[in-house]
């Protein structure tokens, strides 16, 4: 059984600088990286050395805190229109996933709520990016042991991209219900969908269960129908990049196809994500950003070429899953069912009365 205390974290303060698991060297060897430059930060995640909503959206807070350390300015307003700069910067990094967004505005509230000197925001800061890491952690284990109530005492799980501690600050959302219901004692086997075309699926999620013992099995992409109708998969769990108000998902490209499979052999298909995956200002997916990424990663594979010279490709990075293909979106508030505009509104709500 897996120890939850040797769990990953991907994301850490260390010694004032921001270290994080170099994903781009997984599985080949685990390697950390610090760094002490906002700007390495920012480039960290838009080459994908950390990747994962949430975990994106934690190195951008520290990221910030990093920045602001930086900044030599008189007075507040000098201060916040340099952190202005530094925000942009990073919400721009990578367009589709929402926590993104969400940590740099609650990094910038911060910037506006601190009265003070500039060195009492740049403390508040830090103070604020660190709570952010420990609200992940905290829901994630909660996420999961909502999730791992859904699955039968044996179970076998197919998932897409991955959604683990590596795509967290630590303990993971789909993986996250998969290591809860480890630790309840089930017998839990994992598919993993490679996941074209950066393969994070058969990189990440299996190097990851494989370090703490659990079941795993690696798929080609196009196996998973043959899988579900031989009767080997019980559900499907997925993360999520972007939730809309609806229920609409954003996840790794390739999701949407998997939701369809599931439906179409009537197997249950679950999104797991803290709710600051939820954008309730978009009313459906179609509005949801897609992350359109660089050719290569298309036409070469480790570095070597094997598409075509001159052939056009398309990669975008991410594909919408509509919600009535959904059963349940799992949260640290609980499970949410149909219909999702209603009852994610509701627990919005309720998550605004408790802030």
């Amino acid at each position: 059984m897996p120890n939850p205390e040797k769990v990953l974290q991907t994301v850490a303060w260390k010694g004032g600088r921001v270290r994080m698991i170099d994903q781009t060297a997984l599985p080949e060897r685990l390697t950390y990286v610090d760094m002490s430059d906002w700007r390495d930060v920012a480039q960290a995640i838009r080459t994908m050395v950390v990747r994962g909503a949430p975990a994106i959206g934690c190195s951008a807070a520290l990221g910030m805190a990093l920045g602001a350390r930086g900044i030599i300015a008189e007075n507040k307003a000098a201060f916040r229109k340099r952190m202005e700069q530094i925000a942009d910067t990073f919400k721009a990094a990578r367009p589709t996933a929402v926590n993104l967004g969400w940590a740099v505005d609650r990094m910038m509230g911060v910037v506006d709520r601190v009265d003070g000197n500039v060195v009492d925001i740049k403390d508040a800061l830090i103070t604020e990016a660190l709570e952010m890491l420990r609200e992940d952690i905290e829901a994630n284990r909660a996420l999961g042991a909502h999730g791992a109530k859904l699955l039968p005492d044996s179970v076998s799980i197919l998932t897409h991209c991955n959604a683990g501690a590596l795509a967290t600050v630590s303990y993971g959302t789909a993986l996250g219900v998969v290591r809860a219901a480890v630790e309840a004692g089930k017998n839990v086997r994992v598919f993993a969908d490679e996941t074209r075309p950066r393969l994070q699926g058969m990189k990440l999620t299996a190097w990851e269960l494989l370090q703490e013992g659990i079941p795993v099995t690696v798929i080609a992409d196009s196996m998973a129908a043959t899988l579900m109708r031989d009767g080997k998969i019980d559900c499907v769990i997925v993360g999520a990049d972007r939730i809309a108000a609806n229920g609409d998902t954003a996840n790794k490209i390739g999701t949407y196809s998997v939701a369809v499979l599931a439906h179409h052999h009537k197997i249950p298909f679950y999104v797991a994500a803290p709710l600051s995956t939820v954008d309730m200002s978009l009313p459906t997916g179609a509005r949801i950003p897609i992350e359109e990424r660089e050719t290569v990663e298309m036409t070469h594979l480790e570095g070597i070429r094997i598409a075509p010279e001159g052939v056009t490709v398309l990669n975008p990075a991410f594909d919408v899953t509509p919600h009535e293909l959904i059963a349940a979106i799992i949260t640290e508030r609980g499970v949410i069912e149909a219909p999702f505009a209603k009852n994610l509104a509701a627990v919005g709500e309720r998550e605004a009365v408790l802030a």
